[in-house]
């Protein structure tokens, strides 16, 4: 289980074959203690339903492949529940993976800032060709890799530091943030910067000795960027230039793009969608080279074949184009019953390692992103895991530990807090 930040960085086929077994673990335990509890709870129930859902929307596309991957889907919400009642239901557990994800993290701030200050990584590549760092990995995957284990490997300690309310954890707190963010914004990948930024904002709002740090953080990583033409003109390119020009011009961007031919397919069949991987397989088809007039964006090829991909970069989305509008609603429901069990739990408890998670948890399935497709890896696992860990943290009867300081009731505080 400690090997997970580690397999999803370097060795994902690894990883799927350790989530299967310890889905099949799973199983054989809970008939073992017979216990299924698990099964009951509304998110499972709906994640099984959706599962189903898009297995009959892949079977009106008469594609027997996209059928049995649609049914092996329902791996995911099982792995989810193994996390949270069995795998992570102790808080020493989770404190052990949080050290892991901790030590992942770091090493990708290292390996970040040697290919920045060398040229080149561990592995002899240089920066991806539209200007991203690698840190110690061979593809655009670092910014990711980052976020996905220093949130919640480092903002519990950042937390903790910040709460013993004295200069040299400021400090500590303050610099530990400062770190990661220009580190990430030397990697340079838009979306993982920002999903940092808006999870720590929320975590800020949360935590009144945190918002300090994160505003001084905040102000040198602004001063960062200020300077990069100078120091890191790679990052201005691509952090500031490229950002620019995509939402001047957002619909024929290559995210637009993909919205756009995406719509288009859910607009043609909003009922049954195009069933697994229909994305990737109709998206070269010219009958969806069209415009959404009711959006105001006119008819016209808009990137073509050229301008495809796998999958349409936002998970909603990609389940609309699964399954039409039922399945995006379904997964809605998914998301909203997976997010009502961890607010409860935080109301109850207010930890650091709580909180942490149920904002992680909110920010990873915020829908306005650009994401990578949830069926593979890396993203599966990094999703999952961290869905997993937060339904643990904040079940009712789970250990819950103290993994960071409690935050007290509102009521309780003293002055200065």
């Amino acid at each position: 289980m400690y090997a997970f930040p580690l397999l999803l960085c370097y060795a994902l086929a690894p990883a799927e074959i350790l989530i299967c077994l310890i889905v099949g673990a799973f199983v054989v335990h809970s008939a073992i203690c017979r216990d299924w509890s698990w099964v009951r709870q509304p998110w499972f129930v709906l994640s099984v339903v959706l599962g189903a859902d898009i297995a009959l929307a892949s079977a009106a596309t008469g594609s027997v492949h996209a059928v049995v991957q649609s049914v092996l889907l329902l791996r995911y919400p099982v792995f989810v529940a193994a996390m949270a009642f069995w795998i992570l239901s102790d808080s020493k557990d989770r404190h052990h993976l949080a050290r892991a994800y901790a030590w992942v993290a770091m090493w990708m701030v290292v390996g970040s800032w040697q290919q920045y200050l060398w040229g080149r990584n561990i592995m002899g590549y240089g920066r991806w060709e539209d200007g991203a760092l690698l840190g110690p990995l061979w593809a655009p995957r670092a910014g990711q890799a980052l976020f996905m284990t220093a949130f919640p490997g480092l903002m519990p300690v950042i937390i903790s530091l910040t709460q013993r309310r004295t200069r040299g954890g400021l400090l500590c707190a303050g610099g530990l943030l400062v770190l990661l963010i220009l580190t990430f914004l030397l990697i340079s990948q838009r979306m993982p910067t920002l999903l940092f930024l808006f999870g720590t904002l929320c975590l800020a709002l949360m935590v009144r000795p945190l918002r300090l740090p994160f505003i001084l953080a905040c102000v040198i990583g602004m001063g960062g960027i200020a300077v990069s033409p100078v120091v890191a003109p790679q990052a201005y390119n691509k952090l500031v230039i490229s950002f620019e020009h995509q939402m001047h011009g957002f619909a024929d961007s290559p995210y637009g793009m993909l919205f756009i031919r995406a719509g288009v397919m859910v607009s043609d069949h909003p009922w049954v969608g195009m069933g697994y991987d229909g994305f990737r397989i109709n998206c070269p088809n010219p009958i969806y080279f069209r415009g959404l007039p009711a959006l105001g964006i006119p008819d016209g090829p808009h990137g073509g074949a050229p301008g495809c991909n796998l999958h349409p970069h936002n998970y909603y989305i990609q389940v609309a184009t699964m399954a039409g509008w039922p399945g995006a609603i379904l997964f809605c429901l998914v998301v909203i019953a997976m997010l009502y069990p961890m607010a409860r739990g935080l109301r109850a408890h207010r930890g650091a390692e709580q909180m942490v998670m149920c904002v992680l948890a909110f920010v990873i399935i915020w829908p306005l992103q650009s994401t990578s497709s949830f069926t593979t890896q890396p993203t599966a696992g990094w999703v999952f895991i961290a869905l997993g860990w937060a339904l643990a943290a904040t079940r009712k009867g789970c250990d819950s530990g103290h993994t960071g300081a409690d935050i007290p009731d509102k009521g309780h505080m003293g002055q200065g807090t």
